[in-house]
């Protein structure tokens, strides 16, 4: 996408977590930073991109925003967290990193030869992807990039 429909604007995607601190911890062993200006004990703003946030919260805190039952992340899918790294070999590093601090896998590599990811579950149950995907492919979008690279004879 070479302009932005709305340039300048800002994610934040909030998230209910059992313990701040730990969560806090989990994820900034993978490689997160937080905002101290929007970090207090009840809220933590961790930075995932430029103008990207995700903002964790205490149960405590999510429930004074939402306006419906708050779901056991355990039993109940209502989202799937993603985020880019940089390489595929940076893939592997960030779920082992998730895997030592506490998470658990949720299923295998998935390598769609233009993309890698795998995908874990954080210490409340949420579920992330980590993935790569080659730049050329970004920018022409998958089916592009594959017929460009059957075009050149490289496998895809």
């Amino acid at each position: 996408m070479t302009n932005p429909a709305h340039p300048g604007r800002m994610l934040f995607l909030n998230i209910p977590v059992t313990d701040l601190e730990r969560s806090k911890a989990f994820f900034a062993g993978l490689g997160f930073g937080f905002n101290p200006h929007f970090t207090d004990e009840s809220a933590a703003c961790m930075l995932v991109g430029e103008h990207a946030f995700v903002m964790l919260l205490s149960r405590e805190k999510f429930a004074q925003f939402a306006k419906l039952p708050m779901a056991d992340p355990t039993t109940h899918t209502l989202a799937l967290y993603c985020f880019s790294v940089s390489s595929r070999d940076e893939v592997d590093r960030v779920s082992a990193a998730a895997l030592a601090a506490g998470g658990t896998e949720a299923d295998g590599a998935e390598d769609h030869g233009f993309m890698y990811s795998r995908s874990f579950f954080d210490l409340d149950g949420h579920g992330w992807q980590v993935m790569w995907m080659d730049p050329a492919a970004a920018e022409q979008g998958p089916e592009a990039f594959t017929a460009s690279a059957q075009d050149a004879g490289a496998p895809a």
